[in-house]
């Protein structure tokens, strides 16, 4: 799509903000929606009792996990390819140093709703929400969270937002991991955006997790506003999703006066587990891009 040229990435070229999508025969396409169609009344199901009631009850961990995992498992995520930098297959259970613990920050790729839902099976974190103008983070609920991978990106707080320092967020919490997604708005996964600024805050005693998810297929990412009904189909009319998990070493903020320092820290963390390129490119691009993208679908 050249009318997006100026979206690319001018290094590497690689355009973030375009949707992806994946060539399906005719016997394919068909086999597909009769899946959907199957698929759909049980997610509907499961997925708005937990969203809509249980998520709001105090039902325990295990039980929010369970429900998680059940919307996971509808949808066709039965395999996840989980790995550890610095831990060989096998012997995890005998490093569990290596993984995010309460008290420590989990810096998440931001690329498709299942991102969330996965985190939140595995890790049951606290949920945050970053913007470019400030160091401060805003913390949300699950439900509120997976509603913004389908709405435009912000370069600023809404009106109303309760924005909290992210050291007072962990003190507060000594018993809960905290989630940034640093990129602060959704990509079809080909490379990592900039960071806002919220990591830069981050206490130098606490550990901080790069978490790279990358899916097969890939066209259940959602780098446009807006495409909930198009993810849907995508994520139900498939037969299975793979999610590739790589979560690296651990980093630390060395220096808090110095605020490129851990965000390209971790941003090169992500780029690296991730296997793909750390890109010129933020959220006020992504903001230009939405509205070129809704000028021309009209």
């Amino acid at each position: 799509m050249e009318k997006f040229s100026q979206y690319r990435d001018r290094g590497t070229q690689i355009a973030p903000f375009l949707p992806l999508r994946t060539q399906t025969t005719a016997l394919q396409s068909f086999t597909g929606f009769l899946l959907f169609l199957l698929r759909l009344p049980l997610f509907l199901f499961i997925a708005g009792a937990y969203l809509l009631v249980f998520h709001w009850l105090p039902i325990g961990v295990l039980s929010r996990k369970a429900w998680l995992w059940s919307i996971l498992g509808v949808c066709g995520v039965w395999w996840v390819d989980l790995q550890v930098e610095g831990v060989k297959r096998g012997s995890l259970a005998q490093q569990s140093k290596k993984l995010p613990q309460p008290g420590t920050i989990i810096v998440s790729s931001y690329t498709s709703p299942l991102d969330a839902i996965y985190l939140a099976a595995i890790f049951d974190p606290i949920f945050t929400t970053t913007y470019p103008s400030t160091r401060l983070v805003e913390r949300v609920s699950l439900p509120v969270f997976l509603w913004r991978y389908f709405t435009p990106p912000m370069l600023h707080p809404p009106p109303g937002a309760k924005m909290t320092p992210l050291p007072t967020l962990i003190g507060q919490n000594p018993n809960r991991t905290v989630l940034l997604f640093p990129e602060a708005t959704p990509t079809n996964g080909r490379g990592i955006l900039r960071f806002t600024p919220a990591l830069a805050s981050a206490p130098k005693q606490t550990k901080i997790f790069p978490v790279s998810l990358k899916y097969t297929p890939a066209d259940i990412t959602t780098p446009v506003p807006g495409a909930l009904v198009e993810f849907a189909y995508n994520l139900m009319s498939k037969p299975t999703h793979c999610i590739r998990v790589r979560i690296g070493e651990a980093i630390y903020n060395v220096d808090e006066n110095e605020e490129e320092a851990v965000c390209d820290a971790g941003a090169e963390a992500l780029a690296r587990i991730g296997r793909i390129k750390r890109l010129n490119l933020g959220v006020r691009e992504k903001v230009g891009f939405v509205e070129a993208w809704r000028r021309n679908r009209k």
